[in-house]
């Protein structure tokens, strides 16, 4: 048995739900989709045993009603898990993985700016990587939003 597939076991194992949501879609790349209530209980398994110590990324993605997230976690060996979650548009928060990963807090900006995620528990900080003058509600990484929602006057006042 590969490791990958090792991993995919011991997922499945602690947690039944995930028996027909996790795919090892070649080595080194196992993904698995997760539903937003059990996030948390899921991430905090993959961190604490089964030991993946780096966080190599957090994806965005405008799914049409929902958002989605995928964190791509990942083992000193180069094995990469990738958690994926989705929240409903405006209606649903993320907690927050800075308490695992502190460097995580730019990417979870990144989420709140482009996308228009709400992330629970992320420290108070500046903007990113938007500027202070972009108008609020306006999230350039939505399918929905076009160039042409823009006040350029705003955006140019508050440079």
């Amino acid at each position: 048995m590969s490791e990958e597939d090792n991993i995919k076991q011991q997922l499945t194992e602690k947690f039944a739900f995930l028996s027909e949501k996790i795919t090892v879609k070649r080595a080194r790349r196992i993904f698995a989709d997760i539903p937003l209530a059990n996030f948390p209980e899921v991430f905090d398994y993959a961190v604490k045993q089964l030991k993946f110590s780096i966080l190599a990324a957090i994806t965005g993605l405008d799914e049409g009603a929902t958002l989605g997230f995928i964190y791509h976690i990942a083992r000193e060996n180069g094995i990469v898990l990738n958690l994926h979650t989705s929240t409903v548009k405006d209606k649903q928060a993320i907690k927050t993985v800075t308490g695992y990963f502190p460097a995580a807090d730019a990417y979870e900006r990144e989420l709140v700016d482009l996308f228009g995620a709400q992330v629970e528990g992320l420290p108070q900080g500046n903007r990113y990587p938007l500027p202070d003058g972009w108008p609020a509600n306006q999230f350039p990484l939505r399918k929905d939003w076009n160039v042409e929602m823009l006040d350029k006057k705003e955006v140019n006042k508050n440079a």
